[in-house]
């Protein structure tokens, strides 16, 4: 993989220098998980960070029989940093959602670049306050309704992972469990509230491709905007 190519896939590494992007080429190894497939283990030790070249994963945390998606994240993520960081076990499964291609850089070569690249070092920090925002406007947007609530998760995935225009506005067509968890609102809401969403020509569900496109995206913006 080209550095330039691979400094437009991942947003982490945009503002890396030429030097890191090529050791970083070098020293990654790829993977690929079919879909369903575990790709870590909530209490194994934080030993790599993990790049998403193509597919989708959910991050899901467990409590004796019970999981619970709270992230989703598509081409062009990481994760894995906190335990990396830390250095204590990871607190939260990942779960492959479709096959999936993965890099990943071993904990101690990617500490090695944090340290030799500030650029890159400060990115990340970036990059995980952004989630920490996230999550804050998740807690502010408990009381809303549940349709402004999954709108405003349909345009955060579509806004991180859909692409740039027009036509590229389509993300995974994933589970509605896992949707409406990530949500917050019951699975009978989030069935209803995608119909609703159909039937007025919002959205468009391709089933044989496994996507959602989402046909009115300004009104979805205007519906998430709603609290």
């Amino acid at each position: 993989m080209q550095t330039e190519v691979f400094s437009d896939l991942f947003p982490l590494l945009n503002t890396a220098n030429p030097q890191t992007l090529e050791w970083l080429i070098n020293v990654a190894v790829e993977y690929e998980y079919p879909a369903d497939k575990t790709v870590l283990m909530e209490d194994a030790w934080g030993n790599a960070v993990y790049l998403l070249v193509s597919g989708w994963v959910k991050v899901r945390r467990t409590n004796g029989e019970d999981s619970v998606t709270i992230a989703i994240l598509g081409p062009g993520d990481f994760f894995g940093e906190m335990a990396v960081l830390d250095e204590s076990p990871r607190s939260t499964d990942v779960i492959a959602l479709s096959p999936v291609k993965l890099l990943t850089i071993s904990r101690e070569r990617f500490i090695q670049i944090l340290f030799k690249d500030p650029q890159l070092h400060h990115r990340m920090l970036q990059l995980m306050v952004r989630r920490i925002r996230q999550i804050n406007i998740r807690l502010q947007m408990r009381s809303c309704p549940p349709a402004v609530k999954l709108a405003h998760t349909l345009v955060g995935l579509v806004e991180n992972y859909g692409g740039s225009s027009h036509q590229d506005k389509e993300i995974l067509y994933m589970p509605y469990q896992d949707l409406a968890q990530l949500t917050e609102i019951t699975l009978d809401e989030t069935t209803k509230i995608m119909q609703k969403l159909d039937e007025k020509q919002w959205i468009k569900i391709n089933r044989s491709k496994n996507t959602i496109h989402i046909l009115n995206f300004s009104q979805m913006v205007n519906l998430a905007n709603m609290f």
